[in-house]
């Protein structure tokens, strides 16, 4: 093998210059090439309006010179004699530069896509944001590290134990951190499977309120007091959720108790005028009413309707207008509203004695 002084001084001044001029043009090239195709792939996402043409064209912005000026280096020493230890160095850096440029790429465009994902997103569904934000970290992060073991690789560095390494590592950091790994991938099924969004009023085992992030670990909800929940995500898709907020409209059951006096026609009457009352009101729908039974103290009477709205307020506005327009119709049909009694019979004194057990004359 020459040495690398001598591998020089053989080449005239015509193919140092030639060498050059090559490099020049090929990083030129590469410069033209890089515009073009960012300026043809704009002008096609100007006219088609498709996310993906937007994306490549950030991705092909994000190509560096610097990576590629190996590529124009091992063409230009192409021209030149030198030494094979040389000539494998600019094919190698050539690789490697290739390879990170890669990985630069398939940054860019994950980051670019889902980027413009969540600008498609509401500002206040931060569940969506987050999980994005995540994938998109995460995605990345495996585009590196493939990149850097493919380097690693073409640099003649054994990998099989660094592999085996980071797989017995990996097992070792997934059981020390098997709960806020179990919160994470309890975040990201909230996220795609949407069992709630923010703003929903959710009640979970004995907590309730209305969720206000869906973080990565933990979601936060304000409860009816006025407290903050901060629930781990594990836990929560544990339980039962009850979403309120998704409710279409609402089954109201109510009962109106009348005195036993009551005569039966007023009893029928009482089931009409029930219904009566409720198809008066503006966003409740009327299902039925039924004289039910017979109860300890009155005559009960069951209605059940529909309210039109899941808006709790809205519920009690109207079962409010109910129980009014009840003592109203009712004080007007002479229908008697009871409340608890209970009413002692007290016998005579006369038939109390005979009621007492009669002595035999047995001592």
């Amino acid at each position: 093998m020459k040495p690398l002084l001598e591998a020089w001084t053989e080449n005239s001044l015509s193919d140092l210059a030639l060498a050059g001029g090559i490099i020049v043009g090929v990083l030129l090239a590469l410069v033209l090439l890089r515009i073009a195709v960012s300026r043809a792939l704009r002008a096609l996402a100007e006219r088609t309006a498709m996310p993906f043409h937007h994306v490549a064209a950030e991705t092909v912005r994000a190509t560096q010179l610097w990576l590629l000026f190996p590529v124009a280096l091992y063409f230009g020493t192409s021209a030149l004699e030198l030494p094979d230890r040389l000539e494998h160095l600019t094919g190698l850096a050539a690789v490697v530069g290739l390879m990170i440029q890669a990985a630069v790429w398939a940054s860019r465009f994950i980051k670019r896509w889902f980027d413009f994902k969540a600008a498609q997103r509401s500002v206040q569904d931060g569940a969506s944001l987050t999980a994005l934000a995540l994938v998109s970290f995460l995605a990345r992060v495996v585009v590196w590290a493939i990149a850097l073991l493919l380097v690693l690789n073409h640099l003649n560095v054994d990998i099989t134990a660094l592999v085996a390494g980071l797989g017995i590592g990996g097992v070792a950091v997934a059981l020390a951190l098997q709960n806020i790994l179990g919160d994470l991938l309890a975040s990201l099924s909230i996220v795609l499977d949407k069992p709630f969004v923010v703003g929903d009023f959710i009640v979970v085992g004995d907590s309730s309120g209305v969720v206000e992030r869906v973080g990565i670990k933990t979601t936060r909800i304000r409860s009816l007091d006025g407290e903050q929940l901060i629930v781990p995500n594990g836990d929560l898709l544990k339980n039962r959720i009850r979403n309120f907020k998704r409710m279409s409209e609402r089954r109201v059951l109510f009962t109106v108790r009348i005195a036993y006096e009551t005569p039966p026609d007023k009893v029928a009457r009482a089931s009409v005028v029930l219904r009566e009352i409720v198809q008066a009101q503006p966003k409740a729908r009327f299902d039925r009413a039924h004289f039910k039974e017979f109860g300890d103290s009155a005559l009960v009477l069951e209605a059940v309707y529909f309210v039109l709205d899941s808006d709790y307020n809205l519920y009690m506005d109207t079962q409010q207008a109910i129980n009014l327009e009840v003592i109203r119709r009712f004080r007007d049909e002479g229908i008697e509203i009871a409340y608890p009694t209970q009413t002692m019979y007290l016998r005579p004194a006369a038939d109390a004695a005979a009621l007492q057990p009669k002595s035999t004359g047995t001592p």
